[in-house]
């Protein structure tokens, strides 16, 4: 339905044919039966009486209740709003007003009908109406069933240069560049996000036909989505980066929910892990602080880890500071966290510390006996009475935690030379539990290692290596200054370079010693790798230094056979250089017999 302008008189009353000739499209000449019977207008004049009728409003019982519905609309400022004939037949009436009048247009609609129930329910629906005419993004160009323009909102009217109204009457094609409205019409069929190239301008657009009731098309709209395909493109790289955000935190939520830090993660039968295992079982349930000690890679971590599953804590957060690598600078950021605004380069909702972030939870402090003078006085403060502030903010917050901290440093020596507290050490050390070295747990080196070749395959997707019995006694008698860590690192290392399916000693090449103990590349138990290469037997006699000599003479013999005498492979696998391969070669008498090999 299209509502012409028109001009009414001072005075006096409009005729019913000037009420329907308003209602009429211009192309059509004169109203239908069907059209008197759906619509009516009711013309009110400056004193709120009516001047004309037409259509349903011929009825004085509808025109009562469009009266009625008007006064109560009125009052809630109201433009479009529904009522009701006496027979209960819903009508949603349109109000324009005029200086003079008020034209009140109604139209029957039918109970479940989507524009009466919007219309009933939102008191400003004529303001959403008129938002989606005017804003940009949800600007109407609207054609009917022939390709004639009926209404362009007044943004598009300014983008062609068009006078307000100056397009409507006129043929799609007329006025809009490159316009494909009028084969929405024909063949029914909406298109979205397609390209329409408008006075050298690319916009993404789209286009739907409009159907009645009844299922006729009769009409079609346009709607600009994007002003220009960058904008499309630029929220396409948004989402793909999303997605890939997405995928990543998913991988990272399963590999956190199907990763056990329980007791089944400790590996080990020997009784020094049956005791370790004991004492983890005995003092999870109870509420006190920890300290974790031994050397380096003995598996601290897995045993906070351990503690806090067995915890009743275990349902909240387990979170892990690194001490040592804390700078002086953000200590009290990291720890305490800060407000916004406290710093330059904060961010502007502020942000928790680790403190408070474990609240309800546990909080690990590995490498604790790293820790600065400084921070350990800070630290010593919130582990009294669990009370903090955040960086440039003035509200005492309070942190409920357990504390589980870790270290391989002396304390006793520290404490001694004034480098850790020894108040801080009380409230850190309520329990001490020492982590056996992996030399105390020979017993476990064959699982831990057969652990090590499973899990390289399964990475590399590879079938896993075995572990002959003598590599395991090979393994078995070195000093392992690294623990497990460096029997890990050790025998995937050996998986990399063995060229069969079963790890020998000869794999490992020559595992690296304590720098502090001994000299380079000297490994203790070197005499039993020599004898496990040789044969030999024992002698009491027999010289650090000689038994070197004889590891790096088979391994060279081995390495220069299985390869074929490439030197620079050999060399590789070895981990030495080729100017000393070249050396030792000539030592053992293989540099002439290798001389065309390849280099």
């Amino acid at each position: 339905m299209i509502i012409v302008p028109m001009s009414l008189p001072k005075t006096g009353v409009l005729e019913s044919h000037q009420i329907m000739s308003a209602m009429e499209t211009p192309k059509t000449g004169s109203s239908s039966t069907a059209l008197h019977a759906l619509r009516g207008v009711l013309v009110l004049g400056a004193d709120g009486k009516a001047m004309a009728t037409n259509g349903i409003a011929l009825q004085p019982a509808v025109a009562r209740c469009i009266l009625a519905a008007w006064h109560e609309a009125r009052r809630r400022q109201r433009k479009v709003f529904p009522a009701e004939t006496p027979d209960g037949a819903p009508i949603v009436v349109v109000a324009l007003p005029a200086a003079d009048a008020t034209v009140l247009v109604a139209m029957e609609r039918d109970s479940r009908d989507a524009l009466f129930e919007f219309v009933g329910a939102v008191d400003f629906a004529a303001d959403i109406l008129a938002h989606f005419l005017t804003n940009p993004f949800e600007a109407l160009s609207v054609v009917d069933r022939q390709g004639i323009v009926r209404y362009m909102s007044p943004v598009h009217e300014r983008f062609f240069g068009l006078p307000p109204g100056g397009g409507t009457g006129r043929h799609a094609t007329e006025v809009i560049e490159n316009s494909r409205l009028h084969h929405v019409v024909a063949s029914g069929k909406a298109e979205i996000g397609l390209l329409h190239e408008m006075r050298a301008i690319t916009r993404v657009v789209s286009r739907h036909p409009i159907r009645n009731r009844h299922g006729d098309i009769v009409g079609a709209i346009g709607q600009i989505m994007f002003k220009g395909p960058e904008q499309l493109q630029a929220l396409s790289a948004e989402l793909s980066k999303l997605k890939s955000e997405v995928a990543y935190y998913r991988r990272e939520l399963s590999d956190l929910r199907n990763r056990s830090y329980g007791l089944d993660q400790i590996l080990g039968n020997s009784p020094a892990m049956q005791r370790l295992k004991q004492q983890i079982v005995k003092l999870a349930p109870l509420d006190v602080p920890v300290l974790l000690t031994g050397e380096s890679g003995t598996g601290k971590e897995l045993a906070a880890h351990a503690i806090h599953k067995l915890s009743p804590r275990r349902d909240d957060t387990l979170v892990m500071v690194n001490a040592a690598a804390l700078p002086a600078t953000l200590v009290e950021s990291e720890l305490f966290g800060y407000e916004a605004g406290s710093f330059t380069g904060a961010e502007r909702k502020g942000r928790k510390g680790k403190i408070e972030q474990a609240d309800g939870g546990s909080l690990f402090f590995d490498e604790v006996g790293d820790m600065p003078a400084d921070v350990q006085v800070k630290l010593l403060r919130v582990l009294q009475d669990g009370n903090f502030q955040r960086v440039g903010g003035n509200e005492l917050r309070h942190s409920n935690f357990r504390l589980i901290s870790a270290s391989n440093r002396d304390f006793e020596a520290m404490i001694a030379n004034g480098s850790f507290r020894l108040d801080l050490f009380y409230r850190i050390g309520g329990v001490t539990i020492r982590m056996p070295s992996l030399r105390e747990r020979i017993e476990d080196i064959a699982q831990l290692a057969e652990l090590a070749l499973r899990q390289f395959a399964e990475r590399h997707r590879q079938r896993p290596k075995k572990l002959s019995d003598a590599a395991c006694e090979f393994l078995q008698n070195q000093r392992w200054p690294g623990n497990v860590r460096q029997l890990m690192h050790t025998v995937e290392r050996a998986a990399i370079f063995c060229e069969s399916e079963v790890v020998v000693p000869a794999d490992f090449g020559i595992i690296d010693a304590d720098p502090a103990e001994l000299p380079p590349m000297l490994s203790d138990g070197a005499g039993h790798a020599a004898l496990a290469l040789t044969g030999a037997a024992p002698r009491a006699s027999l010289r650090v230094s000689n038994a070197v000599e004889q590891v790096e003479e088979q391994l060279i013999r081995q390495a220069m056979a299985r390869l074929q005498g490439n030197k620079k492979r050999v060399a590789a696998e070895l981990g030495i250089s080729r100017s000393y391969l070249y050396k030792r070669l000539a030592q053992i008498g293989l540099g002439a017999a290798t001389g065309s090999a390849l280099s």
